[in-house]
């Protein structure tokens, strides 16, 4: 195995769809670990972005899945996986704006439309598997680069 290929999972957690008083804890978690790492604070920055927004998107849009980052020498991977209704659109919920959350995740400021694309502005890699009345599992790569943080 080389160097690059070493990998460490740092959180695997599970998040429960509905419950917005923990909403945003696995992000925490991992922004924490990750300044334990001695990661930069602008690549730290970027993943916890990318990593709240996945966390809230099972909360809202889903009956619950979980939120997985490992770190490589080269990259950090997050993964969300979450058992749900899956995404009909993938190419309208992609744009700005566009939201099938709720009334009540409405009305406690969640739901604006900008989950997916806050997701791939701040991540150098986006793949997203999606098959309705499945789930959704998305995977966003962060590189651990110096410099050139293009995306912010």
């Amino acid at each position: 195995m080389q160097k690059d290929e070493i990998k460490q999972v740092i959180l695997d957690c599970e998040v429960e769809a509905g419950d917005f008083s923990v909403g945003g804890e696995a992000s925490s978690k991992l922004k924490s670990l990750l300044h334990k790492l001695g990661i930069p604070a602008q690549t730290i920055r970027k993943i916890a972005i990318a990593t709240y927004e996945l966390e809230i998107n099972i909360i809202i849009h889903t009956y619950g899945g979980s939120l997985k980052a490992e770190v490589t020498p080269s990259e950090i991977r997050v993964i969300a996986s979450d058992k749900g209704p899956g995404i009909a659109d993938l190419e309208k919920a992609f744009q700005p704006g566009y939201s099938t959350a709720s009334q009540k995740a409405r009305e406690m400021g969640f739901g604006a439309g900008m989950g997916l694309c806050n997701i791939k502005r701040y991540s150098d890699e986006l793949n997203v598997e999606t098959e309705v009345g499945k789930g959704t599992e998305i995977e966003a790569r962060i590189s651990l680069r110096e410099s050139g943080d293009s995306n912010e």
